[in-house]
Order: structure tokens, then C-alpha cells, then sequence
């Protein structure tokens, strides 16, 4: 059986570095989403580098405003207002027509910290699509080493939606990884698995089991 791969982003642009990821990617003709945090997306250099990636045919994705609340842990009323929907409109013309959303793990974990059910609401209320992942390879860790552990992960599941960030020196590993698994016969998709996506447009098509605080 053929083994699937999409890439997505995290954290970035960064300029000096999303230029490498666009490069490698245009160099294979791969599409991919980048989901962006809003803090960084104010800094400079950072809205030409987006504009870039979807002249290309990439998809860009809210990663929340600060990258720092944890919608699942927090008691603030505001915090999905805030941290959701002020990212989406600072995105604006450069967003997806699908209004892909990931929330901040804190290392990629996966748990009731993701979201809260007032989170929960707002996405369904506001036609999100909610993207989690299954492959987190740690690259902000280890610039070097985090292919072979995402290469195990695409090794051990049908279709791997694999965490990386356009925001450390880990891409220079990109180029190289890419033709391994393409070497290998694994088929690059720009879409997610339904069990990565269990909200598609604001209705709820999956279990979010372990995922909403209590």
C-alpha cells in the first residue's frame, strides 16, 4: 500500500528561512499549508513571504494570535474571540478559502489543553476547519535528527500529516528528506486525513475524544 505525506508548517514565515522551504518545495512541485501565528505575522519582511507562498499554491492557516494560550487550560471568556478570530481577520486576503485553524499544543502534544468547549463553538460557528496532525518530529529540537523520526512515523501509518517549522535551521534537513520518502514511493498530498480533521467546515465529522477540556 502506498503511503501517504502532507506537509504542514508551523510558526513561521521567517525570512532567511520560509525562502528555502518555498524554494524546495517549488523544485518538487509540492503544496502544502503554513499555519501562522499573529504575533509573528506584525514583524517584518513576514506578509511578503505569505503573499509569496500563495502565488505559489500553498494554503495559509491560523495558528492562533500569540502562540501562548492554551485554549483547553485557560478560564478567560475572551481567549477563543481573541486568539482565533483576531488571527483570522489580521490574515485576511492571504487565508485559505477553507479556514484551516490549529491550536497551540505546547510541544505537539495532543490532550484536553488543546480546547475548551467555548472554543469548540467558535470554530463550528465560524465554518473552521480544525487540522491536528499524528507526526510531531521534534525539528525545533533537533535540526538533524528529525528526519529519520519522521520517516518512522510515514513507515507505520497509511497517511501522515507531519508537524515541521519554517522558523529554525532544521529546513536545510528539507531537501534531503523530501527525496528519501519521495525515493521510497510515498505519495505527497496538499490535503489531511479525516482523522486529523474532525471539524470540516464548521460541522463536526470526527470524534474529538481527549481533545476539549471537561
Amino acid at each position: 500500500m502506498t503511503r501517504r505525506l502532507t506537509l504542514t508548517f508551523d510558526n513561521g514565515p521567517m525570512p532567511g528561512v520560509t525562502e528555502t522551504v518555498l524554494d524546495v518545495l517549488a523544485e518538487r512541485g509540492i503544496a502544502t499549508t503554513f499555519f501562522v501565528v499573529g504575533t509573528d505575522l506584525r514583524l517584518p519582511g513576514r506578509r511578503g513571504l505569505l503573499e509569496r507562498a500563495k502565488a505559489e499554491g500553498h494554503r495559509i492557516g491560523n495558528h492562533t494570535m500569540t502562540h501562548s494560550v492554551l485554549l483547553g487550560a485557560t478560564d478567560d471568556p475572551e481567549a477563543p474571540e481573541h486568539e482565533i478570530e483576531q488571527q483570522q481577520l489580521q490574515l485576511g486576503e492571504l487565508a485559505s478559502e477553507e479556514r484551516f485553524f490549529r491550536p497551540w499544543g505546547n510541544g505537539g502534544l495532543l490532550g484536553p489543553h488543546l480546547l475548551s468547549p467555548a472554543a469548540v463553538d467558535h470554530l463550528e460557528r465560524g465554518g473552521y476547519t480544525l487540522v491536528l496532525w499524528n507526526s510531531i518530529p521534534r525539528d525545533w529540537e533537533d535540526a538533524t535528527g528529525w528526519p529519520a523520526r519522521a520517516r518512522a512515523d510515514i513507515e507505520r501509518q497509511d497517511w501522515t500529516v507531519v508537524v515541521l517549522h519554517d522558523n529554525s535551521p532544521a529546513v536545510q534537513q528539507l531537501a534531503p528528506f523530501l527525496d528519501a520518502v519521495l525515493a521510497d514511493g510515498v505519495e505527497l498530498r496538499a490535503d489531511f486525513p479525516d482523522e486529523c480533521v474532525p471539524i470540516r467546515r464548521g460541522v463536526r465529522v470526527g470524534s474529538l475524544d481527549g481533545l476539549v477540556a471537561a
